[in-house]
């Protein structure tokens, strides 16, 4: 009968002593006395007393649903005694009510010992608020169920394997049910599971709290982090499509004949969708842990605060949501790289005239029009990733289609133009790449607009250079220094390839050309590559005065 499972016995029992008692004796004893308060706190402290060595000596026997029994059964008699007295005799002694000073007969001290007064009890006021409890106010709380707190490990032990065993049914139903399907409307679906893992860490740190504001809770946290972290790579990263390294086999014929071009990318539709919404899940669980953190900060022991950080966790969140970006920048960046490979294996010293764009240009339009619009739907919810997938990928595409532009050698000026006519295209659609495909057009972010500019600008530039002619030798490499701002000889020697010069000319052109080199700033050491300063607004008026020139000449 001693056991807990049995500890109601315990509270009826004095409830009906109490009652005995004020019937038989309450009138006996001065009222001040308190004497049915102090009965009931030597019962709380020899209860505790008691329980605490059964639970000692019987500890393996405490399971989790009879400790959390007791310690419900005994918060409520806590509560019950709350709302039946005061807690005068906790303080072994009576509650001695404030003093009011007798009033003083000086004159001239009223008006000091008022202010006096005044300033004591502001003082006392402004020291009192930061110390109020977090329990409400109730002074019996944990006057008998503070002997649980020694076996709390229990309750935490259960919410590991809980916790656990949640992870699996999570990793197990994604398995069976697949991924969501793609939810535009509202921006692109988060896994439910990720809601459902904060709502039972809500319950969990609620009920810690009504337990323990102390050691308990910082072990509920740490089991906390680590079912974070489990969620972020079983359920999320876990969850992931894998990058294939094959290109499908795809010849450059095959790829120019392509009209429907779905063979080029990776991933499927739902692959795409379900890269979003596992990016979507982590933006959320990124958030929710932050507010997770300052919930656990309020509900524990002001002496414990430091000891909650939750910062390793939002940055595995943060590097969930980092890798599904790269993923759809590399699906994007793949699927457009058989064009830019066409491009370079095409024979431009054979273009006789300049005509629509070709077909590379067609096949990566094609590309992006199919992926950014599905990707931009799922991700209407976070625009910001968005945002950073759209200059991810310009600042992996446009190198390497200038890498593909140095490999089209030797060119002719007719192919020039034509390659500069697919650079102009492929620059507006790159520009308009944001918004493409969708009925509401939105102004591209500055940050994006001008990596776009400055990196098929340079495009531009570097086939500008291939157009213009060579002779005389000295206008060429000052027209080059000029326009391309770069004084690198390996883009120099690059420019020449593509011209088709022969390699005794190229020599004597290069010589020419680290002649014609602006000296580097004193006290700079060059290194072989020397940036210059951006050109003049007249040298840039110039350049798009004669884009402007060519494209009038194509139409």
């Amino acid at each position: 009968v001693a056991w807990l499972d049995k500890i109601d016995r315990r509270y009826a029992w004095i409830k009906r002593q109490l009652v005995d008692y004020e019937e038989k004796y309450g009138r006996m004893f001065p009222q001040e006395w308190c004497m049915t308060e102090r009965i009931a706190v030597e019962f709380c402290h020899v209860t505790r007393t008691e329980l605490a060595k059964i639970m000692r000596t019987r500890a393996k026997e405490i399971e989790v649903k009879l400790l959390l029994f007791a310690i419900q059964r005994t918060t409520n008699f806590e509560g019950l005694l709350a709302k039946r007295f005061s807690g005068c005799t906790l303080t072994d002694g009576t509650v001695k009510k404030p003093e009011v000073p007798p009033p003083s007969t000086n004159p001239f001290l009223e008006d000091e010992t008022g202010t006096e007064t005044d300033e004591i009890m502001i003082e006392k006021s402004d020291m009192d608020k930061p110390k109020k409890p977090k329990v409400p106010d109730n002074p019996f709380h944990g006057i008998v169920s503070k002997c649980f707190e020694p076996h709390l490990y229990v309750y935490i032990e259960s919410q590991d394997k809980n916790l656990g065993e949640l992870i699996d049914r999570f990793v197990a139903d994604f398995k069976a049910q697949g991924p969501p399907k793609p939810n535009v409307d509202e921006g692109g679906a988060v896994l439910p599971s990720c809601a459902d893992l904060f709502v039972y860490y809500k319950k969990c740190m609620v009920q810690c709290s009504q337990l323990s504001t102390g050691e308990p809770m910082i072990a509920l946290t740490t089991i906390f982090q680590k079912y974070l972290r489990e969620y972020a790579w079983k359920i999320l990263s876990g969850n992931l499509p894998k990058t294939t390294s094959s290109s499908g086999g795809l010849t450059i014929t095959s790829l120019l004949k392509e009209k429907e071009g779905s063979e080029v990318a990776k991933f499927t539709l739902e692959e795409l969708c379900l890269i979003c919404s596992i990016l979507s899940t982590a933006e959320y669980c990124l958030a929710t842990t932050q507010q997770l953190e300052e919930k656990l900060k309020e509900k524990v022991d002001a002496s414990l605060v430091e000891r909650i950080n939750l910062t390793g966790e939002m940055d595995t969140f943060s590097i969930v949501i980092s890798n599904s970006i790269q993923l759809l920048v590399q699906d994007l960046d793949a699927a457009c790289d058989p064009a830019l490979t066409a491009m370079s294996k095409m024979q431009w010293q054979n273009v006789e005239h300049v005509g629509d764009q070709s077909p590379y240009v067609t096949s990566v339009i094609l590309h992006i029009k199919q992926n950014v619009p599905i990707i931009r739907d799922n991700l209407a919810s976070t625009r910001k990733y968005f945002t950073q997938f759209c200059i991810k990928f310009a600042n992996s595409f446009i190198p390497k289609f200038i890498n593909h532009l140095f490999k089209c050698k030797p060119i002719s000026m007719v192919g020039a133009e034509q390659l500069l006519l697919d650079t102009h295209s492929l620059k507006m659609v790159l520009l308009d790449l944001p918004s493409i495909g969708s009925q509401v057009v939105r102004k591209a972010p500055a940050s994006y607009t001008k990596i776009v500019v400055k990196g098929m600008t340079r495009a531009e530039m570097i086939l500008k250079v291939v157009m213009a002619p060579h002779e005389p030798p000295v206008v060429f490499v000052d027209n080059y220094i000029k326009l391309l701002s770069d004084c690198s000889t390996d883009t120099f020697q690059k420019i020449l390839d593509m011209k088709g010069l022969k390699r005794s000319e190229q020599s004597s052109m290069l010589d020419l050309f680290r002649l014609r080199l602006p000296s580097p700033p004193s006290g700079a050491e060059n290194t072989g590559s020397l940036s210059l300063s951006a050109p003049t607004p007249e040298q840039e008026s110039s350049r798009i005065r004669k884009l402007e020139k060519l494209i009038k000449k194509r139409l």
